[in-house]
């Protein structure tokens, strides 16, 4: 008589756990440069008031910020397509800690703004090459759902890093938010060290100028890449209109304190990761295409309800279910459309990210300085700012249809 078979508990595949911890540290890499613009927006009157300024002008470190992150990815994909991934996300990680130990000790404003330049031309290595690093790692429906989770990251910093930076405010001062940024890049650099490294295998494409410009007309003028980068840019623009526009809406107009702010950010992030989740599941299910389209017309039903919401029943609720179903149509957007965008370009991955950065956060600050300028009613202005960004995405896409 045989022995019997005698059952085993199931172990993780290796290539599984590598799979896991890889995705991991490509999400910290891209939540660095998130993190680190909206974890000072609880602590803004205190910065100025140390500072001797109005709040109005500290808020140029937030603008500062957007600026050198955006152009500065134009530089580091090529860098990155000629040099590899490694050398420019370790020196990013450095040129961050140094930045944020200089924003840490600035005295005045014209230091913090320094400071805040140097920070931003370092995190735009490491948020751009997280997507051109996902792009030499995985492909297909792989690469979507991998972007998936790296774009719950870049949604969750922002969400969570309000209610973070209003507590290290309240008990360190706002001084301990640059240090806690600076320790979290440290971090993730060795995790990028030890669990990545150098992940740029195909051919090197040299280092010229001009064929650098030629190579972001080439993908600018190609509707593969065109239409879903746009279209990306589109929603993230329309994202960051709600996280500046929130504050306004809740603390002036509905009488929120800061951190039932902070709870509300930090609830929105459960939204955006149960619609990357949703996305994972849809895209090898539906097809990339009709999911984004399917994405893109749940933005563009929240964003009309908003802005209806705005004109005849400015309360909170309503205004929670109409944002409620604008993120889940911009997390499942973001994502796949990512991975549309980036997935023909191999050999440009790290050109055609840096692009791709470049118009998100342009378009980011588009949709912060819309929400701001277009009316004194805050509601009114997202839901305006919403409205156009996800119908100008949708009908956009529709020429997705005609790419070759």
């Amino acid at each position: 008589m045989t022995d019997q078979a005698v059952a085993t508990p199931a172990v993780p595949r290796p290539e599984a756990a590598s799979t896991t911890a890889q995705i991991a540290v490509l999400a910290t890499l891209a939540a660095v440069g998130t993190l680190a613009t909206n974890i000072l927006l609880p602590s803004l009157p205190q910065m100025a008031a140390s500072l001797h300024v109005s709040t109005a002008e500290v808020t140029a470190s937030i603008t500062v910020f957007l600026a050198v992150f955006a152009i500065g990815q134009l530089a580091v994909g090529p860098i990155s397509d000629r040099y590899g991934r490694r050398v420019p996300v370790l020196a990013g990680f450095v040129v961050f800690i140094a930045g944020s130990i200089w924003c840490g000790l600035a005295n005045d404003l014209p230091s913090l703004l320094a400071g805040r330049v140097i920070q931003a031309a370092g995190a735009c290595s490491t948020s751009v090459l997280s997507r051109a690093i996902a792009r030499d790692l995985f492909s297909g429906a792989a690469l979507g759902r991998a972007m998936a989770l790296v774009m719950i990251a870049m949604a969750a910093a922002p969400g969570f890093s309000p209610l973070l930076g209003g507590a290290l405010d309240h008990w360190f001062g706002w001084r301990s938010e640059f240090a806690f940024v600076g320790a979290f890049a440290a971090i993730a650099a060795v995790a990028y060290a030890a669990v990545l490294g150098e992940t740029h295998r195909s051919t090197r494409i040299p280092l010229n100028p001009l064929a650098i410009a030629k190579t972001y007309f080439g993908l600018t003028a190609d509707r593969r890449f065109l239409v879903p980068a746009a279209t990306v840019s589109l929603i993230m623009g329309g994202l960051f209109s709600m996280f500046s526009a929130a504050p306004r809406v809740l603390i002036e107009g509905l009488q929120f304190t800061p951190i039932d702010l902070g709870l509300f950010f930090a609830a929105t992030v459960l939204v955006v990761f149960g619609a990357g989740m949703l996305a994972t599941r849809l895209a090898p299910r539906f097809g990339l295409d009709r999911s984004i389209q399917g994405g893109l017309l749940l933005a563009a039903a929240g964003s009309v309800a908003l802005l209806l919401v705005s004109l005849f029943n400015a309360t909170f609720l309503p205004f929670l279910g109409a944002m409620c179903v604008f993120l889940l149509g911009m997390g499942i957007v973001n994502p796949l459309g990512t991975a549309q965008a980036l997935s023909p370009f191999g050999e440009k991955a790290g050109a055609a990210s840096a692009l791709l950065g470049f118009w998100q956060m342009m378009g980011a600050a588009t949709g912060v300085w819309l929400a701001a300028t277009i009316s004194h009613e805050a509601m009114f202005a997202l839901g305006i700012v919403l409205t156009a960004a996800s119908l100008l995405a949708l009908l956009l896409y529709g020429l997705r249809k005609k790419a070759p």
